[in-house]
C-alpha cells in the first residue's frame, strides 16, 4: 500500500504540473494516473481496491462538509424545492439507460442495472466543482446540492432494491429495517451534537488539535453507524455535518477539513481510473461512447426543461444541468453489488461511461462556470 501511494502521488504531482501549464482540469489527471498505473496497465498499483477504500474517506469528509453548510431549516427548504425535479429526472435517466442497454443486446437484468447506474449525478464531482464561498449560499448552489441530496435518497432506495435481489450481499440489518432506522440516526445525531459535541467544543475550543480530533471522531462515528446499518458511509457523514451546522464554528471546521478531504479525494478518482480493464473496454468501446454521448447530451436538457417548468431562469437551468451532466460514484457501488450477476462487458459499459462523463462534465464546468478547479483565472473561485 505504501509503495502504491508513493507511485500515485509522484505521478499525480508530475502530471498535474503539465496539466496546469496546458490548462487541463486536475480531476482528469487523477483518473489518467489511475488508469496508467492500475492493475490492467503498468500494474504499479496492484490493488486498486485498497486505494478505493482509502479514497472513500475523502467522500465521507466531502459529505460531512456539505452537511456543515446546510442547517436543518435550510436543508428542508432545499429538499422541498428539488424533490420533484430530482425524481422525474431520475426516472427519465433510468428509462434512457435501460433502453440503451437493451438495444446493446444485454439481458433485461443487465439493462436494469445500466439504467439504475445512469439515474444519478456525481455528488463528489458536483460539489467538488462548486465554489464554497460563492455558490453554496446562493440559489444555484442550493439547487445543485438539493438535487444531489434527493438523488442520494433515491440511490439508497435503489441500493436497497439490489440488496433484496442480491443474495450474496451481506449487511447487519434487513434493508427495509435499515431504511426505517435513518430517522433514528438523525435524532441521535442531533441529541449527541447538542449535549456532547457542542459543550466539549465550547469548553476546549482553544485546543485546536483536540477540536480537530473531536470533529473527525464525530464524523467517522456517524459514518460507521450508517455503514453498520447497511445504508452507506456517506449518509452518516452528511447527517453528522447537518447536526453541527448551526454551530458558530461550523465554517471554520469545514475549512480545517478541506485539505484532508482533497488528499483522499485524489485517491478516490485514481481508484476510478485503476478499475479500467483496457481489453474489455475495447470490446465494448462503441457501446461506451454511445451511452456516454447520450447521457452528456440528454442530462443537461432534462434538467433544463424540468427546472424551467419549475420557474427557474434559462441561465440557471442550463448551469445546473451542465454541473449535473455526468454519472455518479453510486454507479460504481452498484457495479460492486452485482459483480457476480452481470457480464464484465456490461460492467465496463457503465464504468467507461462513468469515466467519460466525469471527464467531459469537468471540462464543461471548469471552462464555462466558476469553480475552485477552473483553469481560467476569471472563473476560479474557492
Amino acid at each position: 500500500m505504501i509503495a502504491s501511494l508513493i507511485v500515485v502521488f509522484i505521478g499525480v504531482a508530475l502530471l498535474s504540473s503539465i496539466a496546469l501549464f496546458t490548462r487541463q482540469p486536475l480531476i482528469l489527471v487523477y483518473i489518467v494516473v489511475g488508469a496508467c498505473l492500475g492493475p490492467y496497465a503498468l500494474g504499479w498499483v496492484s490493488d486498486a481496491e485498497v486505494i478505493s477504500e482509502i479514497g472513500e474517506i475523502g467522500v465521507i469528509f466531502l459529505l460531512f462538509i456539505v452537511g456543515l453548510d446546510l442547517p436543518p431549516n435550510k436543508l428542508l427548504k432545499t429538499l422541498g424545492s428539488a424533490s420533484l425535479v430530482a425524481t422525474l429526472s431520475s426516472l427519465a435517466f433510468l428509462a434512457l439507460g435501460f433502453g440503451a442497454g437493451y438495444l446493446f443486446g444485454f439481458t433485461v437484468f443487465e439493462s436494469v442495472i445500466i439504467g439504475i447506474a445512469c439515474m444519478f449525478s456525481s455528488t463528489v464531482l458536483g460539489i467538488k466543482l462548486l465554489p464554497t464561498t460563492v455558490l453554496h449560499h446562493r440559489h444555484i448552489g442550493e439547487l445543485v446540492i438539493g438535487l444531489l441530496l434527493i438523488q442520494d435518497v433515491i440511490a439508497i432506495a435503489a441500493l436497497i432494491y439490489l440488496y433484496i435481489f442480491t443474495p450474496a450481499s451481506a449487511q447487519s440489518f434487513e434493508p427495509i429495517v435499515a431504511l426505517g432506522l435513518v430517522p433514528v440516526v438523525f435524532v441521535v445525531a442531533f441529541l449527541g451534537a447538542k449535549f456532547l459535541i457542542w459543550p466539549l467544543l465550547r469548553k476546549f475550543d482553544v485546543h485546536t488539535d483536540f477540536v480537530l480530533l473531536l470533529i473527525l471522531g464525530w464524523c467517522l462515528l456517524l459514518a460507521g453507524a450508517t455503514y453498520f446499518l447497511g445504508i452507506g458511509l456517506e449518509l452518516g457523514a452528511f447527517i453528522g455535518g447537518v447536526a453541527l451546522a448551526n454551530m458558530p464554528a461550523a465554517q471554520g471546521i469545514a475549512n480545517d477539513l478541506a485539505i484532508l478531504r482533497d488528499f483522499f479525494l485524489v485517491l478516490f478518482f485514481v481508484s476510478v481510473g485503476a478499475g479500467l480493464d483496457f481489453v474489455i473496454t475495447w470490446e465494448v468501446i462503441i457501446e461506451i461512447l454511445l451511452l456516454a454521448a447520450l447521457l452528456i447530451a440528454v442530462k443537461p436538457l432534462v434538467f433544463r426543461y424540468l427546472l424551467g417548468l419549475q420557474g427557474e431562469s434559462k441561465q440557471t437551468s442550463w448551469e445546473v444541468g451542465i454541473r449535473l451532466g455526468q454519472c455518479s460514484e453510486f454507479s460504481l457501488l452498484i457495479l460492486y453489488l452485482v459483480a457476480n450477476q452481470v457480464s464484465p462487458q456490461a460492467m465496463h459499459v457503465v464504468l467507461g461511461a462513468v469515466i467519460l462523463t466525469f471527464v467531459v462534465s469537468t471540462y464543461g464546468v471548469v471552462f464555462k462556470y466558476k469553480s475552485p478547479m477552473a483553469v481560467l483565472d476569471r472563473l476560479r473561485a474557492d
